[in-house]
């Protein structure tokens, strides 16, 4: 390779060998071949620019098993690697923990640093004119001043170390965004946490990032930042991807965009407010010192405007979707969606006018007077009204994007802000079909070396659907190392995988009721200590309220997503041993709670995405149209890999013993269950009645 120093393999897989540095750290220390083998390849992987898909069972110990190799190459080439995770407890992991251990096992400093999105730091400047302005939002000014004074002595300005959360309509006037940054103008400059942090990385060995920042680094390059200069992220070539199989869902959520009244109302009310009759916002700030002044003169009549233009869209809007929560712009509904599309261009015309006043008189203001923080915050603020401009437009034009999904979506308000009458709003968004060639492109194109890892990239034994919805097969087949690596874990021993085969078929209007009823039975049978996964939010509180009436004698705590903050919920099952969890969505994923705390899964449902979900029917659709199958090359493989996440809940250590039960038969009735019941890893099976089922969990557990 020439400019490169290579990793010695062998060497660098000595350190985590029986013998080597971590072996002396731990008493009790096991030498695990499969997480060495890992590491050769990732090694390899760096030494040959090569692109790996690597799946690691859980508990082979992949972040040891890449942090080495990245941290050597980094500290022996002076170059910079980035590790970019899903989930915020990872990055936390990575950074209290994980590579603080690196550097005792390799014996050397490394520099890191974690960082997030700008807009999780406050901006000591924003905060400044935000406690100075307090007749603009007066509900909020004691939370302004609460931050204030946490500011003063905050070393990080991070919104994740405040111990009380502020809202997010305090929070987005006091944290950082780019286009209202000053730079070196800014008269905080000198102090700014983000400049603080960007410094830290310059100098960085490792960066840790979630996988919704790096997306936002890469598109800043593709959209003319380049590969060789400081963007949102220092440059870089060598990327490591934990939890790779989130990548399209986070590449996915970070392309998208979307509006609603409260996100429009917010910009605007920034802009300008009239209160009886006093007017303020930053507009009228800029305009003292433009020579267009008197533009700002129709800002009231075309506010008002604007605002009448969103709520005749929100009544068309939900008259649209009567019953329906949410529904797609194309071919099939575009006759329905007349009187939504002709709202929109009302809407458009009108913020389109109100975004003219604001650059009108942006322009008016002299150089010299350009450097004032009303200035900045009218900019940024105008750019946002701009980007609703262009995606209201899209709508109108949706036929010639087709590279996007159109959609509208009802939502529910809090109650506290829904206190009467209609409790639901819509947001409407723009998403992409397909984020392959994208990620190929901005990503495996580019990089010298990428690896991305996670417990789950397989369906079956292939990788070819991951591959093809993240854009890795589009890439030089001779770069690609794709290998599997099995968890240490004795699943045999430790594991039992039950599915009652005289449970209703899932599709039937009685299995419901049977739910309920076994998942009491199941709880009972396990003391507690289960968390239950469900595919819909309606059966999840349905049978919880049926558990909570029907548990019998059973002291422990029965929790229900929804009702508490998802860390703290995790928190109170983890220590609450015979509690029992009732959960859907985020929490087929990440959950890591080892001992008897969970000593049982019980998953309801294969969980396949709704079939009447915008973009799933719109990439569905695409398949189809080029004669593909999409249930099988869409539904069922999306469907096993979160299958696989939810059972890889359940045997967090070598010690941990327990059941997944799973409540839907068809894994063993239908041809493509196959799929899913061989995803499951190698231990003790039944597919008995339900009352010899709950039978043998319970002795399985009491053993």
């Amino acid at each position: 390779m020439g400019e490169y120093k290579e990793l010695n393999v062998e060497e660098s897989a000595s350190y985590i060998s029986a013998g080597g540095p971590l072996s002396l750290m731990y008493e009790n220390f096991e030498e695990r071949k499969s997480q060495i083998e890992l590491l050769k390849s990732i090694a390899v992987a760096f030494n040959q620019n090569k692109l790996g898909a690597f799946e690691a069972g859980t508990g082979v110990g992949k972040s040891y098993a890449y942090l080495i190799p990245a941290a050597v190459w980094a500290l022996k080439n002076n170059e910079k690697v980035i590790i970019s995770t899903g989930t915020i407890n990872l990055q936390s992991q990575l950074c209290d923990k994980d590579i603080p251990a690196v550097e005792k096992i390799i014996g050397k400093k490394i520099k890191y640093v974690l960082m997030k999105g700008r807009q999780n730091y406050i901006c000591k400047r924003r905060l400044q004119d935000a406690a100075l302005m307090p007749d603009l939002f007066e509900e909020d000014n004691e939370k302004i001043q609460m931050i204030a004074e946490w500011a003063k002595t905050s070393f990080t300005g991070s919104k994740s170390d405040m111990t009380a959360m502020p809202s997010e309509s305090v929070w987005s006037r006091v944290n950082s965004e780019s286009d209202a940054c000053m730079g070196n103008k800014c008269p905080f400059f000198s102090e700014c946490f983000v400049m603080k942090v960007r410094k830290e990385a310059q100098d960085a060995n490792l960066i840790v990032v979630n996988h919704h920042l790096l997306f936002a680094d890469i598109e800043a390059r593709m959209n003319g930042g380049g590969y060789e200069n400081a963007v949102v992220l220092p440059p870089y070539n060598r990327i490591v991807f934990d939890e790779a199989h989130g990548i399209e869902s986070a590449a996915t959520s970070f392309f998208s965009e979307s509006f609603n009244r409260y996100k429009i109302n917010k910009v605007m009310n920034q802009l300008y407010r009239k209160r009886k009759n006093s007017e303020n916002g930053h507009l009228l700030n800029v305009a003292v010192m433009s020579s267009n002044e008197e533009k700002v003169a129709d800002c009231y009549e075309l506010t008002t405007q604007i605002k009448n233009d969103m709520v005749k869209l929100e009544t068309a809007a939900q008259d649209l979707l009567q019953r329906d929560y949410s529904m797609r712009l194309y071919e099939v509904t575009e006759r329905n969606f007349g009187p939504v599309l002709s709202c929109i261009v009302d809407l458009k015309h009108s913020l389109g006018k109100f975004t003219g006043i604001v650059n009108s008189v942006l322009e008016g203001v002299a150089e010299e007077d350009r450097d004032t923080p009303s200035y900045w915050e009218t900019k940024s603020l105008g750019r946002n009204l701009e980007r609703f401009v262009v995606l209201l437009q899209g709508f109108t034009v949706w036929n010639e994007h087709r590279g996007n999904v159109y959609w509208i979506q009802k939502r529910k308000l809090p109650s506290d802000i829904a206190k009467d009458g209609n409790p639901f709003y819509t947001t409407f968004t723009s998403t992409p079909l397909d984020i392959a060639g994208l990620m190929n492109e901005g990503v495996f194109e580019p990089m010298r070396s990428v690896i991305c890892t996670s417990a789950t990239l397989r369906t079956g034994n292939s990788y070819s659907y991951w591959m093809n919805r993240t854009g890795l097969s589009f890439a030089d087949q001779d770069r690609i190392i794709a290998r599997d690596f099995e968890s240490p874990f004795p699943y045999k021993r430790n594991m039992l995988f039950a599915v009652p085969n005289d449970a209703p078929l899932s599709d039937r209007p009685e299995f419901q009721q049977f739910t309920e009823m076994a998942v009491t039975k199941l709880v009972e049978a396990a003391q507690g200590r289960t968390l239950v996964l469900f595919t819909s939010y309606d059966s999840l509180k349905s049978c919880h309220n049926t558990v909570c009436l029907q548990s019998k004698g059973f002291t422990g705590k029965i929790l229900k997503q929804g009702d508490d903050d998802n860390a703290r919920l995790l928190e109170t099952f983890k220590n609450e041993s015979e509690s029992v969890l009732f959960a859907t969505d985020s929490f087929w994923q990440g959950v890591d709670v080892p001992g008897e705390s969970l000593s049982q899964v019980i998953i309801v449902k294969l969980p396949f995405s709704v079939p009447n979900d915008p973009v799933f029917m719109a990439r569905s659709e695409a398949i189809e149209k080029r004669g593909g199958n999409s249930f099988m090359e869409l539904s069922v493989p999306e469907a096993v890999i979160k299958f696989r996440q939810g059972v890889g809940r359940l045997i967090r250590s070598c010690s941990d013993r327990g059941v997944v039960v799973v409540l839907d038969r068809r894994i063993y009735e239908k041809r493509y269950g196959s799929i899913f019941a061989a995803s499951v890893p190698e231990c003790r099976r039944t597919y008995d009645s339900f009352q010899d089922t709950v039978r043998t969990v319970r002795t399985f557990l009491d053993a």
